[in-house]
């Protein structure tokens, strides 16, 4: 399976490419007030609105660092029997690697403030978390164009 590397903070996160469509680069967003502060914004893509999460902010409570680095992943989220586009915004978004599927380990624990963390899988002696898009917060349904 190919998987996405990018930083969270100084902290290092997977998601699986499957569902990944591009990995645009940062652009102004328009933002939306009375949102949560997760919601970074909207942004046009190729003609389509699409809301945009800060993953930096809806994990550790902070907004991602704007570098040279710092991407919008664009991912097909899933809502009910379709999938709508969805940006995820994070930072130091620079490299993919093959893992096998069972490289990816349960931590044995799992939170209920947190369904959409995943397995963790070692690389070059770093644990890795996986961020699962299908259980990313109920919540991100209320966005306009993501909800059904």
């Amino acid at each position: 399976m190919l998987v996405l590397f990018f930083y969270i903070g100084d902290v290092m996160y997977t998601i699986k490419c499957e569902k990944i469509r591009e990995i645009a680069p940062m652009v102004m967003l328009k933002e939306v007030p009375h949102t949560p502060d997760f919601f970074a914004g909207f942004f046009n893509y190729r003609g389509m609105i699409v809301p945009v999460i800060d993953l930096c902010q809806l994990i550790q409570g902070c907004p991602c660092r704007m570098r040279l680095s710092t991407r919008i992943i664009l991912v097909d989220y899933p809502v009910k029997d379709t999938s709508h586009l969805l940006g995820l915004m994070a930072e130091r978004v620079t490299e993919t690697v093959r893992k096998p599927e069972d490289a990816f380990v349960s931590p044995g624990i799992r939170s209920s403030d947190a369904p959409y963390m995943g397995g963790i899988v070692m690389e070059q002696q770093k644990m890795i978390q996986y961020i699962d898009l299908d259980r990313l917060p109920d919540c991100i349904n209320f966005l306009p164009g993501v909800k059904d």
